[in-house]
This record gives C-alpha cells, sequence and structure tokens, in this order.
C-alpha cells in the first residue's frame, strides 16, 4: 500500500483546523477534541509557531487567543490535500487488494464471503464485495466459507479447510 499521513501531519493539520475553528480554545480543550494529551498539542503549536503558521496572542492573564497566519492557511491546505491524497490511495490499493482477494475465492468456487474487521476498510471491503456480485454472510464465521479479513490496514483471504 502507499505511505500513510505522517502522525505529525495529521496534528498539525487538526490543530490547524481547531484553530481556524475556535481560535481562543485552549490546548486542554484542543487536546480533548484531538483525543491526545495536552503536552501532544502543547509541542505541535510551539512548532506551528515557530514555523509561523500560528501566532499567540494574549486576551487575559491565563487566556490565549491563536491566530493562522497566511503562511498557515496555506500549509493547513497543503496538509488536507496530502491527506485526501494518500486517504485515496489508500482507498484504491485496498480496493485493488480486495478485488484480487475475491478473485481467488471465485476461482476456488466461492461466491459469498465473511467480511470482518472494523474501521473504514472493512466497508471499502465490503463494497467492493457489492461490485464484484460476491455476497457477503453476516458477520458470524461460517467455516465452509472463506474470510475476508481487515487487520489494521492489511487485507487478508483465509480459505475454508475443506
Amino acid at each position: 500500500m502507499d505511505s500513510y499521513p505522517a502522525p505529525e501531519n495529521l496534528h498539525e493539520l487538526r490543530i490547524l483546523e481547531q484553530i481556524e475553528r475556535d481560535p481562543e480554545a485552549t490546548q486542554a480543550d484542543l487536546a480533548s477534541r484531538m483525543g491526545v494529551a495536552v503536552g501532544t498539542v502543547n509541542w505541535y503549536v510551539k512548532r506551528l509557531v515557530k514555523k509561523g503558521h500560528i501566532k499567540v496572542t494574549r486576551l487575559q492573564r491565563r487566556r490565549l487567543r491563536y491566530l493562522i497566519t497566511p503562511e498557515g492557511i496555506s500549509e493547513k491546505t497543503r496538509l488536507a490535500m496530502e491527506y485526501v491524497q494518500i486517504s485515496m490511495g489508500m482507498y484504491r490499493a485496498t480496493r485493488q487488494q480486495a478485488r484480487d482477494l475475491l478473485s481467488r475465492a471465485r476461482e476456488a468456487g466461492f461466491q459469498s464471503v465473511t467480511v470482518l474487521g472494523q474501521g473504514d476498510l472493512v466497508d471499502v471491503c465490503r463494497l467492493t464485495c457489492l461490485e464484484q456480485s460476491v455476497q457477503i454472510t453476516s458477520e458470524d464465521v461460517d467455516a465452509e466459507l472463506p474470510v475476508l479479513r481487515v487487520s489494521g490496514s492489511a487485507v487478508m483471504l483465509e480459505m475454508p479447510d475443506v
């Protein structure tokens, strides 16, 4: 599969998006919205300030306001485009991998599979099954049918012992 977005780029993008929505958000607010530690947000905010992508102004003694600079807006756009390109690459690669695995199952005489896993890539695999006219059985594993299993970013085909 293609490369994945660097976590730092994704964090920077998410921080820039959150600041754009709410310039007076605290670092604790940002951390809560992003599901990361306050220290992580603090590190990225300092990095974004150093790069000139955001400016910080003091509103009150302990209250700050973050402003995205024109360079920050440009960087947010670049990061968003990079994220979309990487996501689409993952989508295309997952679809192709699922098509190849479904082709193997069909060559072995199967017209149905069970799809297991969690996350967006499971949905991509389900859509690929529909596109390829391969029936999807219930979430219960049928020992006589192949299993298209998604684990993280990997898609595997487990053939039955028949």
